[in-house]
């Protein structure tokens, strides 16, 4: 019987690395501990035989409701044990978030993170039918009144003292394990619509496996990598199974806020992120070269043209530098770029997959010239993650990549981005409907993604099909591009363009309100409140020449002639946010009508 990548790995790579880290993560004091291939396998055999005590059936659904940690992973694979199916749940959703996926998906069975998210779950219970049993995994006090849920501990307890009967039982499902399993179902974030969970095969994350191992070969298991976005997305989730397949020590990230501390501590090779992330470290680096002295700043300014000239116009395109150019570059990475590196507590770096939104060419340009190796890429839930991604040699500033093994990408009416691919999902769960329009009648996937191939096979995206609107001069705008382009300034820390049907484009701002005290410190602006601070004549005329400086390169029609300074960040809990901070666009227009409106009114 062909057997599934993910089903029984953890087994398979204990008799391989025995003692060896697979995991580290930090405990309650924030010191952190590595957790061996033996021990993870120990507790995903002792967490299969728990589920089936607790009748656990092949195909449930069982949810995790939670924030990264090691037990994530331990449930997910236990699920595979079982040929049940994980779903996870972002830790940040709301009850009735919450509730919809738990209902939708029938799950019997709810692991939590926290006290936060045991209250929520207990809540939900009384909405959800068919959940039976709430586990949670953080050391709580349960509610006196609570007969339904237990502790980690206590679940695990079940395991270690399972039957003889009930540990055959599970080792018999996991012989039994097919490719057309269901492995996870992926909720989408429902940037419009309610979500949809995208159904996820073993077979889907075999060939995606296979397709990464293909195309990014420059890891091996010596490599570390920091899970620092949610278990629960697609883009994390699918690196961490491949970290796992490929014996790479997966660091569990447990806060994103702590980020900047743990990557100092665990000093990653590896670290899948999203674009906002090197933006904030571009910016910082920027701030810090501003501020050095003339000196310095001759000596960095002549680094990056050094580094730009060897790493973008030679290593690029697979070519050897000159010697001479070669000779200057290892004289500044050791002088400059390793001081960025270490700094940022990515000394030993390695690759540094990034996607999930557009990233600006400036930034990948200047992480290059560095000697980070950030590694752009484009991929859906729908498709098991990656569609393409930058190849080590040959890639294009500007382009997501190009196609990795298996995939088939072309582009179809309104230049949207099609895909057929043993990684494309099976459909959405329970909704025949909306999974029919997902699919052309020949079978290709519709990505909602407009784009186009260039000559050398790169593909780049131009903006999400849903977001692309008209101005009422009949001008088509991608507000994507234009907010990617702002977004890279030091001051705007969110931007949400407007203008569908209007006269002109306008934007709402959300500016980086420490940058923006600082600049109130130094210009000696006082203020009683953030309120009071963004609707102070020299921030607003700060932010306009920069935005101006910013646009020169936009046509006219696609320029912001207006914009609105924010005194508070878009956020998930007022549903301005996706759970992948993706701005709703519907739900940003209803919520600031009126400030839209005023901009138009004038």
């Amino acid at each position: 019987m062909e057997t599934n990548i993910l089903t029984g790995l953890i087994a398979r790579q204990s008799a391989r690395y025995g003692e060896r880290a697979a995991l580290s993560a930090p405990d309650n004091n924030g010191k952190w501990h590595d957790i061996s291939w033996h021990n993870l396998s120990a507790d995903v055999d002792t967490a299969s035989a728990a589920m089936a005590v607790l009748g656990i059936r092949e195909a449930d659904n069982i949810a995790t409701f939670s924030a990264n940690r090691p037990e994530n992973i331990v449930t997910d694979y236990a699920c595979f044990n079982n040929r049940a199916v994980s779903v996870s749940i972002y830790a940040t959703s709301s009850l009735e978030q919450l509730a919809y996926i738990l209902n939708d998906a029938s799950c019997p069975l709810l692991f939590v993170g926290n006290t936060t998210q045991y209250h929520i779950a207990r809540r939900a219970m009384a909405l959800c039918p068919s959940l039976k049993r709430i586990v949670v995994i953080k050391p709580i006090k349960l509610d006196e009144d609570d007969d339904t849920s237990m502790l980690w501990t206590d679940f695990m307890n079940l395991g270690r003292q399972a039957s003889d009967e009930i540990k055959a039982t599970v080792k018999s499902r996991t012989a039994s394990a097919t490719p057309d399993d269901i492995a996870t179902l992926v909720y989408t974030s429902g940037t419009t619509g309610e979500p949809k969970g995208a159904v996820l095969t073993h077979s889907n994350y075999d060939a995606a496996m296979e397709a990464h191992l293909q195309r990014i070969d420059m890891v091996s298991d010596k490599d570390v990598s920091m899970a620092f976005l949610p278990l629960s997305h697609i883009f994390e989730k699918g690196w961490t199974y491949f970290c796992l397949v490929k014996g790479i020590k997966v660091a569990v990230n447990r806060d994103p806020q702590d980020i900047q501390s743990t990557i100092q501590q665990v000093r990653p090779t590896c670290m899948c992120a999203v674009p906002r992330f090197w933006e904030k470290v571009y910016t910082a680096v920027q701030e810090k070269i501003a501020s050095m002295s003339p000196v310095m700043r001759m000596l960095v300014g002549m680094a990056l043209k050094v580094g730009r000239r060897r790493n973008i116009e030679y290593a690029r395109v697979g070519r050897k530098a000159p010697w001479w150019l070669e000779t200057r570059y290892k004289f500044f990475d050791s002088k400059v770029f390793s001081l960025l590196r270490h700094a940022i507590g990515i000394d030993h770096g390695n690759i540094f997959p990034t996607a999930g939104a557009p990233v600006s060419p400036k930034i990948v340009e200047f992480f290059h010239s560095c000697g980070i190796n950030i590694v752009v890429g484009y991929g859906l839930s729908e498709t098991t993650a990656t569609v393409a991604c930058f190849p080590r040699v040959g890639w294009e500033i500007g382009s997501v990549g190009t196609p990795i093994p298996f995939v088939e990408v072309k582009i179809g009416e309104e230049n949207e981005v099609l895909v057929k691919s043993p990684m494309v999902m099976r459909g959405y769960y329970n909704k025949p409907e909306e999974t029919a329009k997902a699919f052309t009648p020949d079978g290709w996937f519709r990505t909602g993604d407009a784009g186009y191939i260039d000559d050398h096979g790169a593909l780049f995206l131009t903006d999400r099909l849903k977001d692309l609107f008209k101005t009422s001069n009949g001008k088509y705008i991608a507000p994507q591009a234009i907010e990617t382009l702002l977004g890279s300034d030091k001051y705007i820390d969110q931007i949400a363009v407007i203008g569908d049907r209007r006269k002109f484009v306008s934007a709402l701002i959300v500016p980086d309100y420490t940058a923006l005290k600082d600049f109130a410190a130094k210009e000696r602006i006082s203020y009683h409140s953030m309120d009071e601070l963004v609707r102070n004549p020299r921030v607003r005329q700060l932010l306009t020449d920069r935005i101006e400086e910013i646009q020169k390169g936009l046509a006219s029609y696609e320029k912001i002639k207006r914009f609105t300074i924010l005194p508070k960040p878009f956020s998930m809990e007022n549903g301005e946010l996706t759970n992948t901070l993706k701005v709703k666009r519907h739900a940003v227009n209803r919520i600031y009508a009126k400030e839209i409106d005023a901009m138009y009114d004038c």
